[in-house]
């Protein structure tokens, strides 16, 4: 009788132990949320745009893997733009190939949230990804301007990619750009001049945050370059993806 009833005690022990560390583990989950466009006009070329394939998966693998969970949003929700270009074989990397064969992912881009019923207090970080899409849309959408000073002003880290960056153009804090007097870096004018669209985006990113008073710096052309001030966790361009993820992860950390 007494090995039955320690048998039975050093089950329940093991159990309680098990369901502790399963709540445990599901409460340290971070979570992030990955906003992107939902404009496929490249303003009024006729062309498509939208986010860039590989800023999107290089970044959201490198958090899921780390096991982070992720949401995504869009300012219309449901299935969002991907640049047609970014899907192009010639630029593949490991992360696209992923991306490309993921169906759960594929799946979950389908039913992206709407921008305007997000909480920041659901989240502990947001990340955007580039693509020339969010420089129609997401720029001046007020949700997304919003919910970058809402996740900064309550100390929660804020992260941009390529053109993304450029969605805190019109982000204040207190009266101030957000970026003024912060680090930062983004798509420079050198990199739009390249590939021939100077005369086609609204803005040039580089110039309107230095306008706003941020310490703009960059690295060489498509190179990976990323900075961080404070909470302000900007990339250069596709490259730097991966740099951005690391850094969030270290301010999640």
């Amino acid at each position: 009788m007494k090995k039955i009833m320690l048998i039975a005690i050093t089950a329940l022990t093991v159990l309680s132990f098990s369901a502790s560390a399963q709540i445990t583990s599901t409460k340290s989950m971070k979570k992030v949320l990955f906003v992107v466009t939902s404009n496929d006009k490249l303003g009024n070329t006729g062309e498509k745009t939208g986010f860039w394939s590989e800023e999107f998966a290089a970044p959201y693998y490198e958090l899921l893997d780390q096991g982070v969970e992720i949401s995504i949003a869009s300012p219309l929700g449901g299935q969002p733009p991907v640049d047609p270009k970014s899907a192009d074989p010639a630029s593949a990397t490991e992360d696209t190939k992923r991306f490309d064969a993921d169906k759960v992912l594929q799946e979950k881009l389908k039913n992206t949230l709407k921008l305007s019923t997000i909480n920041q207090k659901d989240y502990d970080a947001v990340f955007y990804p580039g693509g020339h899409g969010p420089l129609w849309d997401l720029v001046e959408d007020k949700s997304s301007i919003a919910l970058i000073e809402s996740f900064y002003t309550n100390n929660k880290p804020i992260a941009f990619v390529c053109h993304a960056p450029a969605v805190l153009k019109n982000v204040k804090v207190k009266g101030e750009f957000l970026v003024k007097d912060k680090k930062v870096t983004g798509f420079t004018n050198a990199e739009e001049e390249a590939v021939g669209l100077t005369k086609v985006v609204p803005f040039l990113l580089e110039d309107a945050l230095t306008q706003n008073g941020a310490k703009f710096s960059k690295g060489a052309n498509w190179q990976p370059y990323a900075v961080a001030d404070g909470l302000l966790i900007t990339g250069q361009n596709p490259a730097s993806s991966k740099l951005v993820a690391a850094k969030l992860l270290q301010e999640l950390k």
